[in-house]
């Protein structure tokens, strides 16, 4: 979620808060969710005092409030704002979309193992969904959640529907894209944005590439200094790419 985003969905709380509860019902909501409600002052407005609570809450906890609100996030039903998919909870990393071809997994794998290092948490969908969750319901949350999108251009992604799909939810969220073409052109209306070209260059400099391009834009370069407090790189070398 860009930083725009979740200040606006503080806002879209706030008014909720204000138009169901006194101020005391108020207090007894936020602490259910571990938040401490502002100290005493002039408060004359609910709105204000609830923005003010939620200042600073991890993400995670503003799209929980949100979901128990029953309050849509960016266009998405309150089911999918319940949470980030599972390998991004817990975490202010920044959260980039890898869409890719099933049968190239183990070059998303790679890509996702070598951004890492700067700050990056990829979601590689045959990575990162266990076993026993929903596959497209953890896709969507990822989708819903995700900062940035990355599109692995190998050949035959055009033709893949869910490749398709992720792209259109991209698209249709307004958030940076970026193509990397590793033997097909971007086509139709992602083609206009962003792309770089493998050139038979390493993971390693594909990913200093992304996250200087995410670095220099201004959607999304303070999510990527806040990703950057939380490095724990794992770089499995020998993984294709």
């Amino acid at each position: 979620m860009r930083i725009s985003e979740k200040l606006e969905l503080v806002s879209s709380i706030g008014r909720e808060l204000q138009s169901r509860y006194t101020f005391d019902e108020i207090d007894s909501f936020l602490v259910e969710f571990g938040i401490t409600p502002p100290s005493d002052g002039n408060w004359g407005s609910k709105w204000v005092y609830s923005k003010e609570a939620l200042r600073g809450c991890p993400e995670d906890t503003i799209l929980r409030i949100a979901s128990e609100l029953g309050m849509p996030v960016g266009g998405a039903p309150a089911s999918a704002s319940l949470a980030p998919p599972k390998n991004w909870s817990g975490t202010k990393a920044f959260r980039l979309f890898i869409s890719h071809l099933a049968v190239e997994k183990a070059k998303a794998k790679r890509l996702k193992d070598c951004l890492a290092p700067y700050g990056v948490a990829g979601f590689v969908a045959h990575e990162d969904i266990h076993p026993t969750l929903e596959w497209q319901s953890e896709i969507e949350r990822a989708l819903w959640a995700m900062d940035a999108f990355v599109a692995i251009h190998t050949p035959d992604f055009s033709k893949s529907i869910w490749c398709q799909q992720e792209v259109g939810f991209a698209l249709g969220r307004g958030v940076k894209i970026i193509s990397l073409r590793m033997g097909e052109d971007p086509t139709g209306f992602i083609g206009k944005h962003q792309a770089i070209a493998r050139r038979n260059r390493p993971a390693e400099d594909i990913a200093k590439e992304i996250s200087d391009i995410l670095a220099d834009d201004p959607r999304t370069s303070a999510r990527l200094d806040e990703g950057k407090r939380e490095i724990s790189p794992h770089i499995e070398d020998n993984l294709p790419f």
